[in-house]
């Protein structure tokens, strides 16, 4: 990153005690989002029907964003500058497909929508998924390069994939009609690991860390993704900063610096996923299949923990 952007990342950032609403605050990544934006000296309101907001929050509105007459009065009740849409069905087939699209994409309008006409509101951050790339295709799929980086092709193929392209296409849609006034952006982090999974709690698909590690079936579906909830919350910090020196409607991968194996992705992805073995020549060591690169030219981001760092010896 250059000194000029550097600079004008510095010059953009929020000031401490800025208001940031927090959408889906309880959740894996919420919890640490609503920690770093606290810890930064910000003002942050959760807003979470389930319980487990940490109490960094200022405060928590346990409201259902579903229904836009609540996203509207949540807007109006805080007046924040900032807002960071996290709140989601979050894994596939959890719930219906109809009942996954339908709030998901609900979701991801209501806040726009209701964020789009509370004049507080300046920088507007949503979720996304590497899903949207399309692997795990039951018919097959096969990455047109790797490392998969923001302009590989997509292809969803489950209604939650469909849902998470749906609200990046919702969050292009708002910015082109609200032009500067509101500046916003989606990140696709991969497998979201909470600090307490290191640790032996289950992961987001019912394993534990080092079963996805010794069984590499279970990885290989999500090509071995993964990324720690801390480090995903300090991109999001990094990215409201950095929100006004960006093309507004920007998508961001954010993602570990190394796989979720135990073995080089150059060695293992051909043993998973055949069709990607043409282009696996280009996995050194131990780099994952997703690039972070552009958070990292455009935001200065760098992920700090890897399962190396982190997993307990003891779980």
């Amino acid at each position: 990153m250059s000194e000029n952007t550097t600079a004008a990342i510095a010059e953009s950032a929020l000031e401490p005690g800025t208001r940031i609403l927090v959408t889906g605050s309880a959740g894996r990544l919420g919890r640490s989002v609503v920690t770093a934006l606290a810890e930064a000296g910000h003002e942050v309101i959760g807003v979470d029907p389930a319980p487990g907001t940490p109490a960094d929050a200022a405060a928590v509105l346990p409201a259902d964003l579903t229904d836009l007459g609540e996203a509207f009065e949540a807007m109006a009740r805080f007046r924040p500058r900032a807002v960071v849409h996290l709140a989601a069905i979050a894994t596939p087939f959890s719930r219906t497909d109809a009942y996954t699209y339908r709030v998901n994409t609900q979701l991801a309008f209501n806040v726009c929508e209701a964020a789009s006409h509370c004049g507080d509101v300046e920088r507007v951050v949503l979720a996304s998924s590497p899903t949207v790339i399309g692997y795990g295709a039951p018919h097959g799929w096969a990455p047109s390069y790797l490392p998969l980086d923001e302009e590989h092709p997509v292809a969803p193929w489950n209604a939650y994939s469909l849902s998470k392209l749906a609200a990046e296409h919702t969050m292009r849609m708002f910015a082109a009609a609200d032009g500067d006034r509101v500046r916003y952006a989606a990140l696709r982090p991969c497998f979201v690991v909470a600090p307490e999974e290191w640790h032996g709690a289950p992961t987001q698909s019912g394993h534990r860390i080092d079963e996805r590690l010794d069984r590499p079936e279970l990885g290989g579906m999500s090509l071995f993704n993964y990324i720690d909830a801390r480090d995903a919350a300090e991109f999001v910090r990094c990215l409201l900063d950095g929100l006004p020196t960006l093309a507004n409607g920007e998508v961001f991968f954010a993602g570990a610096a190394d796989a979720l194996a135990r073995e080089p992705l150059a060695e293992l992805l051909p043993r998973h996923l055949p069709a990607a073995a043409p282009h696996c020549a280009a996995l050194a060591g131990t780099a994952p299949a997703f690039s972070s690169a552009k958070a990292e030219a455009l935001l200065g981001w760098r992920p700090k923990r890897s399962w190396r760092t982190e997993l307990s010896t003891e779980v």
